[in-house]
């Protein structure tokens, strides 16, 4: 046991990170499919996009509190600025997830609910680099 709790110690940014990453995406998801089993038809490129997009916030206000608090322990006063730094750093994500959605479901006809998982999965991980780099970095 003693090794397990050093591991995570070791590495408890990144596997915090993928713990609310993947309930990040679970949202997100679940958001997605809940609209366009319902009221947004994915065959419609606008209605594609606009599921993705509510998705998208769904997900972006889970993220940003999650990662804050229990990802990168942000003791950053100017929550405003970080706040618009994380959400910049999202929206740069948004268009290529947006981009991935479009050419492979609206231009090549793959199925959407396949191609927005694997579209979460380069998202993920441009996000961690984003929020690591650019958000919620260690000032000295």
């Amino acid at each position: 046991m003693k090794k397990v709790i050093n591991l995570y110690n070791n590495y408890k940014e990144v596997i915090n990170y993928l713990i609310f990453g993947f309930l990040t995406t679970i949202i997100s998801l679940i958001v997605y499919y809940a609209l366009t089993l319902t009221i947004i038809n994915p065959n419609k490129a606008i209605e594609l996009q606009v599921a993705n997009i509510l998705s998208w916030v769904a997900g972006v206000i889970f993220a940003y509190i999650t990662n804050r608090k229990y990802v990168f322990n942000s003791k950053n006063k100017n929550v405003k600025k970080e706040l618009i730094s994380f959400v910049s750093a999202r929206v740069v994500t948004l268009l290529l997830d947006m981009f991935i959605m479009g050419l492979f479901v609206s231009i090549l006809g793959f199925n959407d609910r396949i191609m927005k998982i694997i579209s979460q999965i380069i998202v993920i991980i441009s996000n961690y680099i984003f929020s690591k780099l650019f958000v919620f970095k260690k000032r000295s």
